[in-house]
């Protein structure tokens, strides 16, 4: 497989291992409910840092990875920051930020991006998936450096977004009216879902038959090859009306005789209601969905204008730049998620991946849940703000606007206007009290049906809670014996205990009381610790024979029982055929189990 070469990978190629654990401090003040790191989080601190804080927690646990990260097209005055120890990498800090006369701008990026992507891929489950919104400034950088990662095999798809409908006129050469969504899976065990049938597609279903089966379409029997380059297809069909046997006069069939014989068994042949088709039309019952497409118009997806309105009913005008609209990152989480999935975004910039969620969650009554992390100053005026006014409401005031109705006008469907008028006075009346005004319009081949209210006051919250967390300092085992640094037990237990295992931290399993941080897929682990320098280096932190039979009778036999303390009181002689293992505090940091 060709390798991606950028000045710098090699620095960054395993930055993510000496990333330092920061723990997750809660802020119940920026807050919506009850803070929990069980639930919707907003993080704000370097993406690198906050990423390895969640690796205790949820690696192998995220469902949907959404990530929008900077398009390097030199205009964003991003910088490189990380804090890679090499003379090559403190030269480019010199020159942040990063802009369009940057000559190494392409490699910053991905020497930015390297460790992130790393470290998502650790979050991400084995039936998940990663998604990522670029253009054409990086997107083949950014392909090759996920085959890398991920393995070219996982490539899922690259989404092509119509992200605007209109010329820019401030365009010097081409006009770019798309975006991209690379689209990447953890492994084969992602499966994405069936998107719904539009309105459109649900109408040319019918059933004048009346099977049992239900509505269906047609499709043609005939093969656009000649029977000359498709013989083992050329065959005679008996027409059951007319009794006479038919073949095409120059095609082949699209079926082999098996598949026509089982065709004719399951009675999927159409020959007209009274016979009077020369050759038969396969029937296609509908199915509950569609297959996704690697094509998404403005209007399935949304524009970047669109988003720019959406951001601007919350929060006023000019709030941020750059958004993604809702209805994309709809798309994404209909595509790649359930009720009960957890989505992550690591660039989250304005929120519109927890506003997504929430709203996925109003409409399906769901339980999904988001972490967001966003490292600019506006983590909390603006990223999280937006998030507690769709979960609580907010003040708006102008045009509400609904699409209740959007269908291409074909000469058959013209032709059956009658019909199409009364859909639309059925959906006038069906909605004659939410609205203030239904609107009706015909634009480039489309007829679209509008709610439309005029709203002065409040729009409703979505509901939800939401958690804000900041970075706390960096974990040092060795600092914590000298009393420098004294975190609460369940931020050492759960960095500890990913740290030995490479298993995901379960709080609620913990018993701080009783020293158990829980189970493993080879150990129970323990942990010895107050935060308490006294305790620390007192015997009552030691393990000692009395703790270890006490830990040993504890749980089933079967697994052993990993405990780290900072001293301990007896050889391993007797620990080890109790299956207890010791591990001393100041040198915990090392893999125990292979993960």
């Amino acid at each position: 497989m060709p390798e991606l070469q950028f000045k710098g990978k090699e620095f960054v190629y395993n930055h993510h291992l000496t990333v330092p654990y920061r723990p997750l401090v809660l802020d119940a003040s920026k807050s919506v409910g009850k803070p929990s790191l069980n639930g919707n989080l907003i993080i704000h601190g370097d993406n690198l840092h906050a990423l390895k804080a969640l690796l205790p927690m949820y690696a192998g646990k995220v469902d949907c990875i959404f990530i929008d990260p900077p398009y390097n097209t030199g205009n964003e005055g991003w910088s490189y920051n990380d804090n890679v120890n090499s003379p090559m990498m403190k030269e480019w800090l010199r020159s942040n930020p990063v802009n369009a006369e940057d000559m190494l701008r392409h490699d910053k990026w991905c020497a930015m991006m390297w460790p992130r992507l790393t470290l998502l891929r650790e979050l991400l489950a084995d039936s998940g998936s990663l998604w990522m919104t670029l253009d054409d400034n990086e997107v083949s950088n950014a392909t090759a450096m996920l085959d890398e990662i991920f393995g070219t095999s996982n490539h899922e798809t690259t989404v092509v977004w119509e992200k605007r409908y209109t010329r820019s006129n401030n365009a010097t050469r081409f006009s770019s009216s798309k975006d991209y969504v690379l689209v990447y899976r953890k492994s084969e065990l992602f499966q994405p879902n069936k998107e719904a049938r539009s309105q459109e597609s649900l109408d040319s279903y019918e059933n004048p038959d009346n099977d049992p089966r239900g509505p269906w379409i047609t499709s043609s029997y005939v093969n656009p090859a000649l029977k000359a380059a498709r013989t083992n297809l050329v065959y005679k069909i008996r027409n059951p009306f007319t009794g006479e046997m038919v073949e095409h006069e120059t095609n082949a069939w699209k079926f082999s005789l098996s598949t026509h014989a089982k065709h004719k068994e399951e009675e999927l042949l159409w020959w007209g209601k009274t016979g009077e088709f020369k050759y038969p039309r396969l029937k296609v019952h509908l199915k509950s969905g569609v297959v996704a497409v690697d094509l998404w118009s403005h209007e399935f997806a949304g524009t970047t204008d669109q988003a720019s309105k959406e951001l601007e009913n919350i929060l006023g005008r000019g709030a941020f730049d750059t958004i993604k609209p809702l209805k994309l990152i709809e798309r994404v989480l209909e595509n790649a998620t359930d009720q009960d999935s957890l989505i992550l975004d690591s660039f989250a910039g304005s929120g519109t991946t927890a506003h997504a969620v929430l709203a996925a969650n109003a409409k399906d009554c769901g339980n999904r849940r988001f972490i967001l992390v966003e490292c600019e100053d506006y983590a909390d005026t603006l990223t999280a703000e937006r998030v507690r006014r769709v979960i609580r409401g907010y003040k708006f005031e102008g045009i509400q606007k609904e699409e209740l109705l959007r269908e291409s006008l074909t000469w058959t469907k013209l032709k059956k206007a009658d019909g199409l008028l009364a859909k639309v006075s059925e959906i006038e009346e069906a909605n004659a009290g939410r609205f203030d005004n239904i609107s009706k319009a015909v634009k480039e081949g489309e007829l679209t049906v509008t709610g439309e209210k005029k709203v002065m006051e409040r729009t409703e919250g979505l509901g939800g809670e939401l958690t804000y967390c900041t970075l706390g300092p960096e974990l040092n085992v060795d600092k914590i014996l000298t009393g420098e640094e004294l975190p609460d037990y369940l931020s050492v237990g759960a960095w500890l205990f990913h740290t030995a295992t490479g298993e995901a931290f379960d709080a609620t399993k913990a018993k701080e009381k009783k020293w158990y941080l829980g189970e493993s897929a080879a150990y129970h682990v323990w942990l010895v610790y107050r935060p308490d320098l006294d305790f620390l280096k007192s015997a009552d932190a030691a393990l000692t024979l009395a703790l270890a039979e006490k830990i040993a009778a504890a749980k089933p036999a079967g697994k052993k029982h990993l405990v780290f303390a900072p001293a301990k009181y007896v050889p391993n002689s007797k620990l080890l055929p109790m299956g207890v293992e010791y591990a001393p505090l100041p040198f915990a940091l090392y893999r125990i189990e292979k993960g």
